[in-house]
């Protein structure tokens, strides 16, 4: 390190002094006994303090909460960083890191360097607060919302209304799309708890490592990346209310057996502690799969499925409630109308009775997806969905009318081709929710491409 000395004491003082105070992060300096002496004005903003509080005062009088940093430098003469606390009467958030100070190989003091964390804090609890108000704003469907007059339904609805009214553990068992989440968040709605939080966690779509401090929370340094105080798992968060463990049937069975600790002893242990939490939540499972014969695979404790098929559930399939269909796709239409700016559309009994007699192997899921492609087929003069407007692909066949066959059912290459194109462009335009733009990146071809094959298809 070099610096001219060919200037007067008194002035190459002015120009470090000055050069300190032009530095914006907060710098504060004690001598080896601990006793300030030396701040500049950006640590005076942050604190709140005034040189004449700190100056030939001992380390620890900025501190509003944690230990000095200058007094662990100036006992082990090694640097520090990092170290979260509270400062002056404001008690901002600060990080602070520290060095010791040697002067020609001696300990004279201690460098310390404040950053100011109090916004970013500040933001972090804003979005952790604002993410426990979307989860329990989750629940957001009722009874009336399961739309269905069909035996079937009916049944499962007046099941679900009985394990409502009582504190009991659910498990929902269905296809995939048959509304089991529905019944869920109805179930919640119409219960003692709805007034407390409702929090849906999706065990498949996390590892599992993931999923285990997700539901269960972690303590300070429990692992690699584990935020300063730990953090609150969704039970605890759910604590009072109900949680809704979505494809149960996938977590792992290690972590099966935390679940059923849960259920058993109405407690949870934080990843990196030993001490028990008490939590009071109830539990509302579902799953696609085949429990018993997960079982039999030692892939799903005995165990735990005795204590969630305490009430069981069973969804019924779109293809077992045939007479749903109809209601179910009108409503389709009339909520989708408004988005699609389509309203006052209406299906017609032939195009009501071609839906009927598909077997929908994705349930309401799928029908919905028919309903908006048939919306995108609308011309602007059409306001009533016919057999031609659907489109079901599943890689079985082109229409409805053609589910049942695998092979060739006529008509020229090119016809067929035009078939298939027609079928992926309202696929994509589905998948982008109308964004033409967004539809023409994701096929790789020019947006005036795409509009000119939509107008040759009728699909504007």
């Amino acid at each position: 390190m070099g610096m001219r000395r060919d200037r007067p004491p008194e002035e190459l003082e002015l120009i470090l002094w000055t050069i300190i105070n032009s530095i914006q992060d907060a710098i504060s300096v004690v001598d080896e006994h601990g006793i300030g002496i030396l701040f500049n004005k950006a640590y005076c903003r942050l604190t709140g303090l005034k040189d004449t509080d700190v100056l030939n005062k001992p380390a620890e009088v900025d501190i509003a909460e944690g230990e000095s940093v200058h007094m662990k430098v100036l006992e082990t003469g090694q640097a520090i960083k990092g170290v979260p606390m509270k400062v002056g009467p404001y008690k901002r958030n600060v990080l602070v890191s520290c060095a010791p100070l040697f002067v020609r190989g001696e300990l004279k003091g201690s460098v310390g360097i404040i950053h100011d964390v109090s916004e970013i804090r500040a933001l972090m609890d804003e979005l952790h607060r604002t993410r426990q108000k979307v989860r329990q704003l989750e629940s957001k469907y009722t009874f009336e919302d399961i739309i269905g007059e069909s035996p079937a339904l009916k049944q499962a609805i007046n099941l679900a209304k009985v394990a409502a009214a009582t504190p009991a553990n659910v498990l929902l068992r269905g296809e995939c799309g048959t509304g089991k989440e529905l019944f869920a968040h109805a179930i919640h709605e119409a219960s003692q708890r709805c007034e407390k939080p409702f929090i849906r966690v999706n065990c498949s779509a996390l590892p599992e490592t993931l999923l285990e401090s997700e539901l269960f929370g972690y303590t300070e340094g429990a692992f690699t990346g584990a935020r300063r105080r730990g953090k609150k798992g969704l039970f605890e968060e759910a604590s009072g209310g109900t949680i809704f463990l979505d494809e149960i049937g996938s977590m792992d069975v290690s972590l099966q057996a935390k679940i059923l600790r849960v259920l058993q002893e109405g407690e949870i242990v934080r990843i990196g502690e030993a001490k028990a939490i008490p939590v009071d939540v109830r539990v509302i499972a579902a799953t696609n799969a085949d429990l018993e014969a997960l079982i039999l695979a030692g892939r799903f404790r005995k165990d735990l499925y005795y204590r969630l098929n305490v009430l069981p559930i069973v969804v019924p399939p779109l293809r077992e409630r045939r007479e749903d269909v109809p209601l179910l796709a009108q409503y389709y239409l009339d909520r989708m109308g408004q988005d699609y700016n389509r309203l006052g559309v209406s299906i017609s009994p032939a195009a009501q009775a071609t839906l009927q007699e598909y077997d929908w192997p994705g349930n309401v899921r799928e029908l919905k997806n028919v309903v908006a492609r048939a919306l995108i087929n609308l011309k602007r003069d059409e306001t009533v969905v016919e057999v031609r407007h659907l489109m079901i692909s599943l890689g079985n066949g082109a229409g409805p009318q053609e589910q049942n066959s695998c092979g060739y059912q006529g008509g020229t290459l090119a016809q067929l081709h035009e078939r298939w194109e027609k079928t992926l462009l309202a696929d994509v335009l589905q998948a982008t929710g109308g964004n033409k733009t967004e539809a023409a990146r994701k096929l790789g071809i020019s947006i005036r491409n795409l509009y000119n094959k939509l107008e040759k298809y009728g699909l504007k």
